[in-house]
This record gives C-alpha cells, structure tokens and sequence, in this order.
C-alpha cells in the first residue's frame, strides 16, 4: 500500500511517500521557521501563505524523489486536525484535489497520531502501549491497548509544555524556538533554583505548567528589582528539573498501572535530550521498552502522518 501523506499544521510543509507503514520513499519537509523568528513565534496568516506559495512544489519534489506517478499510490493522507486552520486548509485542499484529479481515496488523519506512530518507524509497537505526547501545543499521556485506540489518561489543564519552554526563552532573551536552546543551556546549569514541581493530586495523570512558568518570571523579576544577577543556565537547568521531574513521575506510574509493555514519547518535546535521557533511565529500570523517535521525526513531518494513515486505513476496514 502507498500513501502519498501531507502535513501543513503549523509551520513546516512536507509531503512524504509512505509504503505498507514502515518503508519510506521520500519526506520532504519546507519549514518557515527562519519567518517566524522575527516574530517571537508562530504567525498563522504568514504561515497559511507559506504553505500555499510552497505546497505544490513540495509535492512535486516528493514525486520526483519517490520515483512514482499517481496512478502508483492507493491512498492520500492528511492532517485534519488539530492545528492552525489556514495551514490545515492548505493541506486538506491539496490532498481533495489530488484524489478528485486522479480518483484516489482520501483519509483524513489527527496530528497527535501521527505524532505517536513516528515512534512505529523506529520499532513495532508492544501492547499496552504508554504514550507521552508532548509538544508547542500539547502535553497528553495516552494508552493504546491495540493499534488505532486511543485512551487520553491526562492532559494539561493550561500551558503545554513546550509553550512553557517558548516562554522561558523569551524571559532570558535568548530567541524563537525556544526549547533547543534551555535544553543547551540546562546542560551547562545546575537546578539550584527552588521552583515548583506541579504534580497535582496523587491520582491525577493531568499536567500544568502555569504556575512553574509564573515562578520562573517572578524569580526573574525580583532578581531585577534587587539588582540581584541570575545565572541563566543554572535558571534553566532548575526549570528543566521541575519539567522532566513531572512529565516522567507521571508516564512511570501509568506505565505502572496499566501494565505497559512499552513506553514512547512523541511530540517536538521528544527531541529534548534531558527528557530522553531520564525516561530512558527510569523506564528500563521497570524492564519495559522504551522508544522515542529519531531526531529528523520528532517534529512536524509527513512521514509519520503516513504511517498514522496507513494504521487508520487498516483499522476502518
């Protein structure tokens, strides 16, 4: 089975040939990050023209990559849901009128799958499956009992993760995207600084990070008002700290409760080398398989939108 896959969320346009959910032929990925720096983040309406000026040619080039025509694919994926709406529309467009040119069916896929099965390129999926989705927009612990069954355990009830890491770079200047940069910075820091580690109650798979990036600022603030210097890789370090503390206590004790013979972590966030290194830490310790994507799938691509098609596909016939 081939799938011509299309991902245009946010900022990056990529178009991927994906065959029988394992094998990819080709993942061209246009991003705008470099327009968006100016801007501290994300723009939708300079994102939405990004994509439309670039959408064509980035499926031409994914075409010409593969070395097929359409009359080779059987099915078309896209990204539906969630995302900025005038990025998805360009996508969703794109993906109709390929299937109505050329009578090829078309699946409309969730980002957030997609997202977990870029995990499935690196490894076959062990069931029950703990998921840890986190990223810009989302922070979400999910079961799979089987594939294409989705349980959500928790999610944050405000800033997602790596919003919260945007936020702190902008507090320490140091620029847009801001969650590569902590993480370098918290290599060079110790967590000295007495922030808040939010777990909620005992029983809660939820998340929140407003608090913790409230007492980052207001650290921030009175250190100003004292004229009082803070060291900012030892403030980034503590920041990264409290983060990886919540986000691993929570996916160990689900992993706990329900038996997870694999642990994944998915999302932009996944890419952060602290996170990677202490869940793999924590959950081998438990004997339980551990897999996080590879660097190039840990952010938005179409590849893995393909693989997370190809599972849909599969599971609605």
């Amino acid at each position: 089975m081939k799938i011509l896959a299309i991902e245009s969320s946010c900022d990056e346009t990529s178009v991927a040939i994906v065959e029988d959910g394992k094998n990819v032929l080709c993942n061209v990925v246009y991003t705008q990050i470099e327009f968006h720096k100016q801007y501290g983040g994300v723009v939708p309406e300079v994102a939405s023209r990004h994509h439309i000026a670039k959408i064509t040619y980035v499926i031409d080039a994914a075409m010409k990559e593969a070395g097929i025509n359409y009359s080779n694919l059987d099915y078309i994926a896209v990204t539906s849901e969630p995302g900025l709406i005038g990025s998805l529309m360009v996508g969703v467009n794109a993906a109709k009128t390929i299937g109505l040119a050329y009578n090829i069916p078309v699946v409309m896929v969730n980002h957030i799958y997609g997202h977990i099965y870029a995990n499935y390129l690196e490894s076959d999926f062990a069931f029950p499956l703990i998921a840890l989705v986190v990223s810009g927009g989302h922070t979400e612990l999910v079961l799979m009992k089987e594939h294409f069954h989705f349980t959500i355990l928790g999610e944050t009830l405000d800033d997602a993760v790596g919003e919260a890491y945007d936020k702190i770079a902008r507090v320490v200047n140091v620029g847009y995207p801001g969650g590569p940069v902590i993480d370098k910075m918290a290599k060079l820091g110790h967590p000295v600084y007495p922030l808040p580690h939010i777990k909620l109650s005992k029983d809660s798979y939820n998340f929140s990070f407003s608090g913790l990036k409230s007492a980052v600022i207001n650290l921030y603030n009175k250190s100003k008002e004292k004229g009082e210097d803070l060291n900012y890789n030892d403030l980034a370090a503590s920041f990264q700290d409290a983060v990886i503390d919540v986000l691993v206590s929570k996916t160990l004790k689900a992993a706990k409760e329900y038996q997870a013979k694999q642990v994944i972590i998915a999302g932009g966030v996944s890419a952060n080398s602290g996170l990677r290194q202490k869940m793999k830490e924590e959950i081998e310790k438990l004997n339980i398989k551990f897999t996080v994507p590879s660097l190039k799938n840990c952010t938005d691509n179409a590849a893995m939108i393909g693989v997370a098609g190809y599972f849909q596909i599969l599971c609605d016939k």
